[in-house]
């Protein structure tokens, strides 16, 4: 295995056990590391039994004329995920999924985090153009309390203990954003555990519009993950009480995949629908594992998804998709129409990525007809990209794997004391991202447009990105505006066992 990043960064904790691994074969292929099974021990529920839990909202703590406050605390929790037996997770309030916080765009928000576990936590606000003290930097940690961290090697790292106030503008327009904790070295096994839930910005256009809501609008959050027979999370961390050595075995390096498809927690659940449209604002949560969405049966009368938004809010125009690729840490605000299908029709979302048990996800029963009195616009949005003329600089990452250094981007390892860009405030660039293998690719702070994708852009690039799927030998150009905020921010692999194993970069806006 390849050095640790314990010698950039280093605690003085207990030694913890090290987890019993069953018999695998090498994970590799020409070299690199792949996404690897982490197979369940514990007896796997049937599909579609459970029913789906809807999110709880927080409820602000109190509001001002200028903000918003919310309270979370990360915390230790049991949850019942596999029917009869008990599962410890980390959670926000307690819950898995967190609980989602709505926002208003130019409204702010500040969220006071408490940490009640036994680790350092970070919580980054993914998609969100956030101030650098609050975008959650891998190193800014919330310490538990009574914890000491000996040698660390940061020296801009803003650490505290027991609480942080996150402070979020929300200068952006309406969408699909989601809050996880980020830790350095330790995202992979702290997100596995629980830490993730959904933070939804509104607006005046998007609610102008008449889009299903109320009921009609769901968050799906989509994630994998694997149970011990005794109900706990089965994770391949090298050390499980994520205090000392970070990773995981070789052969899990190129990506954990679970064996139970979990939608807001719950296994291959179900839900009834009315023969209405619904607008499903889908959150690929898991780890490394990737998804084709698709709906069984087809429905007749056109493709089954209208695609109305993406990473950054609405797009111009629906898209019509027969099937939607996800990539980790992307969001898909989706249109399905369930007057298509009869009364007493079954739907199941599968995934075409995979077969068996992982190829399904969960089931809508149609059980009841109702008024529909929404309607999808053949214009959403106004959305005005930059100039690609007006680029001042054009940069190149290559995002590949190195035998002795791991997950490197241009073939250096994550540092926090190395700075790999310095654009300039209200500058555009483009940035040139290549790739030797599936990179989900995740800048902080900004959203981008994709000028091209191997070629034109792909069917899953329009509107405003923060995170880019590429493929083996795949090479994609962005079009960057950096606005608002000065500082250092992080770009990223998002198959977090890939972050983890130091597939990051800087750079500070100046």
């Amino acid at each position: 295995m390849k050095p640790s990043r314990r010698e950039i960064l280093k605690m003085a904790v207990s030694s913890g056990s090290v987890l019993s691994l069953p018999a695998i074969e090498s994970g590799c292929v020409h070299g690199r590391p792949q996404p690897r099974l982490m197979t369940s021990r514990a007896p796997l529920p049937k599909p579609f039994e459970a029913t789906l839990s809807r999110i709880p909202v927080l409820k602000p703590v109190r509001l001002d004329s200028s903000t918003d406050y919310y309270e979370l605390t990360a915390q230790q929790a049991t949850a019942q995920i596999l029917p009869g037996l008990a599962t410890r997770i980390w959670g926000y309030n307690g819950g898995f999924p967190g609980p989602t916080i709505e926002a208003r765009s130019g409204h702010p928000v500040s969220v006071r985090l408490r940490n009640a576990l036994p680790v350092p936590i970070v919580n980054h606000l993914h998609g969100g153009h956030t101030p650098p003290e609050s975008d959650g930097y891998p190193t800014d940690f919330i310490l538990p309390a009574g914890f000491v961290l000996s040698d660390m090697h940061d020296h801009m790292a803003r650490i505290v203990q027991r609480q942080r106030d996150y402070v979020y503008p929300n200068q952006q327009r309406a969408a699909t954003l989601w809050y996880h904790d980020h830790r350095m070295d330790f995202t992979a096994p702290q997100v596995w555990r629980g830490l993730a839930g959904f933070y939804i910005i509104r607006d005046d256009e998007e609610e102008q519009l008449r889009l299903p809501r109320g009921e009609k609008e769901i968050p799906l959050l989509i994630c994998d993950r694997s149970f011990d027979s005794d109900g706990s999370l089965l994770y391949p961390s090298l050390d499980p009480s994520l205090l000392k050595q970070a990773g995981v075995p070789h052969e899990y390096m190129g990506g954990v995949l679970g064996d139970v498809m979990l939608v807001n927690g719950a296994p291959w659940p179900r839900l009834e629908v009315a023969n209405t449209k619904y607008r499903l604002r889908i959150l690929n949560a898991s780890n490394a594992r990737r998804y084709e969405l698709a709906l069984d049966p087809v429905p007749g009368g056109g493709a089954p998804f209208l695609q109305i938004g993406s990473d950054g809010g609405l797009l111009r125009s629906p898209v019509a998709h027969r099937s939607v690729k996800m990539a980790p840490a992307e969001r898909f605000d989706l249109v399905v129409d369930f007057s298509k299908y009869r009364i007493g029709s079954s739907v199941t979302l599968r995934n075409q990525a995979d077969d068996g048990p992982m190829g399904q996800i969960m089931q809508f029963h149609v059980t009841r007809q109702e008024p529909d009195e929404s309607t999808i616009p053949s214009e959403l949005s106004r959305i005005a990209f930059p100039d690609p003329a007006q680029a001042i600089a054009t940069r190149v990452f290559n995002f590949s794997y190195r035998s002795m250094a791991g997950w490197t981007i241009n073939g250096k390892p994550y540092d926090p004391a190395r700075m790999d860009a310095r654009p300039k405030l209200d500058t555009t660039e483009i940035w040139r991202l290549e790739t030797d293998f599936n990179h989900p690719l995740h800048l902080h702070l900004v959203h981008f447009q994709v000028l091209s994708h191997s070629g034109r852009p792909g069917p899953y690039d329009a509107g405003w990105k923060d995170t880019i799927d590429l493929g083996p030998g795949q090479t994609a150009n962005i079009l960057v505006r950096f606005t608002g905020f000065r500082g250092r921010y992080v770009f990223h692999c998002h198959n977090l066992e890939h972050e983890d194993m130091s597939m990051m970069g800087n750079f500070e806006v100046v």
